[in-house]
This record gives structure tokens, sequence and C-alpha cells, in this order.
């Protein structure tokens, strides 16, 4: 099971608002904040997951991610995007 199953499966039930994931990055999910009911992405693997799609450019991927992935707000279940220093 993904950790994506997983934090469905846990925690859909318990709340009416929903979960909000980001669409193609469930391998970059390292956690789940219950309180705020967020899921926890590490920035280094999202970078990782999106230069893949752009022949390896991990500059490209970097900055599309900080513009386009990092500092978009879709309400209070905004995914956190925490580096984990894994570089």
């Amino acid at each position: 099971m993904t950790k994506k199953e997983l934090i469905i499966e846990f925690y859909s039930g318990h709340d009416d608002q929903g979960i909000v994931f980001a669409d193609g990055l469930d391998e970059a999910i390292i956690g789940f904040e219950p309180n705020d009911f967020r899921v926890v992405y590490s920035r280094t693997k999202v970078i990782d997951i999106l230069a893949k799609d752009m022949d390896g450019d991990v500059d490209l991927a970097s900055e599309y991610a900080e513009y386009n992935t990092f500092a978009a707000y879709v309400g209070n279940r905004t995914p956190i995007w925490v580096d984990d220093f894994n570089w």
C-alpha cells in the first residue's frame, strides 16, 4: 500500500473537508500532519520527480517547483513542503 493510500485509509473518515494531495507527487510524501489534516512532502523528492519530467534538469525543476508548487495556496489544507536535508 502506498503512503497516499495509507493516509486516505486512516484519515479520510475523520474530516468533512477532505485531504489535499499534490498531483503526480505521491512518491514525495513523507508524512501527515494530523492536527491540520495536511500532507507533508519532501521538497527534495518533489524536485527529483519534476526533474525526471524535465530531462534531468534539476535547476529548471527547482525553479518550476518554487513558483508553481511550493508557493501555491489551495486553502487551509495546502500541503506542507519541508526541506528534509536529504541532499
